[in-house]
């Protein structure tokens, strides 16, 4: 049966977060007839559980390797062959050994050579593998003191220290010593605002990274879902981030985050502010509008908002054309984004183009023709040319209505074209030509699957979704108006103001501004993903769509565009 530390352990183990006063170690030491676990047996199990600074038991016993022990391992640790032909083989003391383990974390010095040996023992048994996590006394020994001592093996750092317990070579007594040594470098971290498990864990990486000693700034952060800002001496926002636990997530920047410009965005930093959120939806937002207000020096993304643009067509003119726009008139045309590059919004117009034969000069045109011959286009039979002349504006009309209808209810009329045009292309082993196709297809698709995302939202007024125990949340036409858990409301800075206007029809749905385009595909994204695990408690609109499904035209990972399989997947996406 399990005992009463592993069961009140279990819950604590839940967060790492957790007080190092809480956590239960278990520090081990093992003696062996050699190096390699997997041809060398164990002779002597040391054991000791910790919690609290206080010794909650000890294990030890002797262990039959089933060979030989070699001399000079007698000599070292003055085990004898003798000493172990009475003692149980490891068979025999695994059990025991694991019940007194438990989900404690497992500690050594050189924890990776004894837990070698445990794990080959456990799979020669056919038992499963330990999964507790572990900490390396001398990982945290060469990163806290290691300036102070000549090595880092245990029997000089227990001499350096006067540690209660001397290491022997005899596995309780070192595993007792290296208990002695993990409260000393507990104590030693404590300067580095080590608090929790987590940050025990990670303390090997950071200790010796060059903005160590800026781990101080960290020390107020909580274990909870929020947004943090890094500033420097003047007070100046240089990047702003989103995380589920600030504490970890802030504190891995001084680890394991390798990118470029952290190490520069480190030593700038003076201070780092945090607000905390009921859960990361609320966090994900208000990094949105915070990187919108300050467009921070190193942050990558979300700052280049005010460069979207719109794919427009021109529906106010007799022979309407597309053009990419940067900003939305009240000129009766129809806008679709906006689209986060110039690049991907030239990737639609061909797309479409590909698809309907919509003019491409950009002359206005009259009664009179602008040109004498048809432009290149029209002369390709790629697309009709009103400018000059023998076009019929009804005939014109038609093409327009295809696109519209392409565009917002019917996508097929636009898609279908696309794909028949890939696999043309394929059978003819045009494959670049098929893959540039495919390219634009694949950004019309997600121009389109955008657009609906951002209608459907606003269209759907204001909703209030539970939850459950992280508590709910409150959108206004797509925007994050508020959020709660246990009866908290944050502060979201830029919050919308609450609009008691209907939920606008598909005729009064003007394009949508730019500013706003993170923030509602943030939400349509987490609506989206999060859906099986949310009650809708009220929705003024409808949070639905009786449209198509769209068809996907990226190609799947490793596959060449000379593929064989390249034409049948294509056609599988049509259906």
């Amino acid at each position: 049966m399990p005992s009463p530390a592993r069961d009140s352990l279990q819950l604590s183990l839940d967060d790492l977060g957790t007080p190092l006063s809480q956590v239960t170690f278990c520090v081990i030491d093992l003696e062996t007839t050699g190096g390699s676990a997997d041809s060398c047996g164990i002779t002597e199990i040391g054991a000791v559980k910790l919690r609290g600074g206080e010794c909650l038991g000890t294990f030890q016993t002797l262990v039959n390797p089933g060979c030989a022990i070699p001399p000079q391992i007698t000599v070292l640790t003055g085990i004898t062959h003798s000493m172990v032909m009475p003692a149980p083989r490891i068979e025999a003391v695994l059990p025991s050994l694991l019940e007194f383990i438990g989900d404690a974390v497992i500690v050594g010095h050189n924890v990776r050579f004894d837990l070698s040996f445990v794990q080959a023992a456990l799979e020669r048994d056919q038992r499963p593998k330990l999964t507790n996590r572990s900490v390396d006394t001398v990982a945290l020994a060469r990163r806290l003191v290691r300036n102070e001592v000549p090595n880092c093996k245990l029997g000089t750092l227990a001499e350096v220290f006067r540690l209660d317990h001397q290491p022997s070579h005899r596995a309780l007594d070192d595993a007792l010593a290296t208990g002695d040594l993990l409260h000393l470098l507990i104590e030693r971290a404590g300067g580095l605002g080590v608090t929790g498990l987590d940050d025990l864990l990670s303390l090997p990486k950071m200790a010796g990274h060059a903005s160590a000693q800026k781990l101080r700034l960290t020390d107020s952060l909580p274990r909870s879902p929020g947004v943090y800002l890094f500033r420097n001496a003047q007070g100046d926002v240089l990047y702003i981030g989103k995380a589920t636990n600030l504490r970890a997530r802030v504190r891995s920047y001084f680890s394991g985050d390798d990118r470029r410009k952290i190490g520069s965005l480190l030593r700038e930093t003076t201070q780092i502010d945090h607000v905390k959120h009921p859960h990361p939806l609320s966090a994900a937002v208000h990094e949105i509008r915070l990187i919108h207000e300050h467009k921070p020096g190193y942050n990558r993304q979300l700052k280049d908002w005010g460069r979207y643009v719109y794919v427009k067509l021109t529906l106010s003119e007799t022979f309407p054309r597309l053009s990419i726009v940067k900003d939305v008139r009240d000129d009766g045309a129809m806008y679709l984004g906006p689209l986060s590059s110039r690049s991907t919004a030239q990737r639609v117009v061909d797309a479409i183009h590909t698809s309907v034969p919509l003019r491409r000069c950009a002359g206005r045109v009259g009664k009179r023709a602008l040109r004498d011959t048809p432009c290149t286009a029209a002369q390709l039979g790629v697309s009709m040319c009103p400018c000059a002349g023998g076009v019929e504006p009804a005939d014109y009309e038609l093409v327009v209505e295809r696109a519209v209808r392409g565009l917002t209810v019917e996508p097929n009329l636009l898609l279908a074209p696309l794909a028949d045009r890939i696999t043309a292309l394929a059978r003819e082993e045009r494959f670049e030509e098929a893959a540039d196709v495919r390219d634009r297809a694949n950004a019309l698709t997600g121009a389109i699957n955008r657009q609906r995302k951002f209608d459907q939202l606003r269209r759907a007024g204001h909703i209030h979704i539970d939850l459950g125990p992280l508590g709910g949340v409150s959108l206004d036409h797509g925007r994050l108006q508020a959020a709660w858990g246990e009866g908290e409301l944050p502060n979201l800075g830029l919050s919308p103001t609450h609009d008691d206007r209907p939920a606008p029809s598909d005729a009064t749905l003007a394009p949508l501004d730019r500013e706003l385009a993170d923030e509602l595909g943030c939400i349509a994204s987490w609506l989206e993903h999060a859906a099986p695990d949310l009650t809708l408690d009220h929705c003024d609109g409808v949070l639905a769509s009786a449209l198509p499904a769209l068809p996907s035209f990226s190609p799947r990972k490793g596959l060449a565009v000379d593929d064989s399989e390249f034409v049948s997947s294509l056609r599988r996406s049509r259906r």
